[in-house]
């Protein structure tokens, strides 16, 4: 099924072809939509992150584009560290977190998880092991409306404990978590985030399932 999956303020909204539209959930035609944050205002009321908005599309690409063509596009990349059997989460602003940051111009999405990561975290020689997912959220920038599309990997570490927060990035704790304590922070995150946890479950599971 062709989507794109878009969090505004934390929430989801799904863009879909017609016939895929989950009669359960609230839904809008895309041809309604023309000024995305106005019109969807009153539906994201009764959204939450299991019971997203659906904007049904004739066909999603050309809409996904239109809808949010007056909108600057930032593009972003992070990872997901694994150090033996546990994971580098941050707080950020109040918020658990996952180490991730802009990429700069002429930069690889690669090469700028990793620069992120060591930035944010002070840890260095993590190396990316494979994609994991992108993700979509709505932003204010330089008092402008942005999307920002974000690369995230899954990265091994070898290294030692001991991390230092980037304070001036608003980040003050990093911290090895088990698994279990990783995917508790559901509750205490961005909703993007909450995006990359049920990735790296679907990753888990399909391993153990060819295993």
């Amino acid at each position: 099924m062709q989507m794109y999956k878009v969090f505004v303020d934390h929430k989801p909204v799904l863009f879909v072809q017609k016939e895929d539209v989950m009669d359960d959930f609230p839904v809008v035609r895309a041809k309604e939509v023309v000024r995305f944050r106005r019109d969807v205002k009153a539906l994201m009321e009764d959204v939450s992150m299991d019971r997203p908005l659906q904007i049904a599309c004739k066909n999603v690409d050309k809409s996904f584009k239109r809808i949010f063509e007056p909108y600057h596009k930032l593009e972003a990349a992070g990872g997901l560290v694994r150090r033996k059997q546990k994971f580098l989460v941050i707080k950020r602003k109040g918020l658990w977190d996952i180490p991730k940051g802009g990429i700069d111009p002429g930069e690889s999405r690669e090469d700028a998880a990793v620069r992120e990561i060591e930035e944010e975290c002070g840890i260095m020689g993590h190396l990316i092991e494979q994609p994991l997912v992108v993700t979509y959220h709505i932003m204010k920038w330089k008092e402008k409306s942005a999307l920002k599309r974000t690369h995230w990997f899954v990265l091994n570490y070898t290294g030692g404990k001991k991390t230092k927060p980037q304070k001036k990035e608003g980040i003050t704790k990093a911290d090895w978590f088990t698994e279990d304590e990783l995917l508790a922070i559901r509750g205490n995150t961005y909703g993007s985030i909450n995006e990359v946890l049920d990735a790296w479950c679907a990753l888990k599971e399909k391993c153990n399932q060819e295993n």
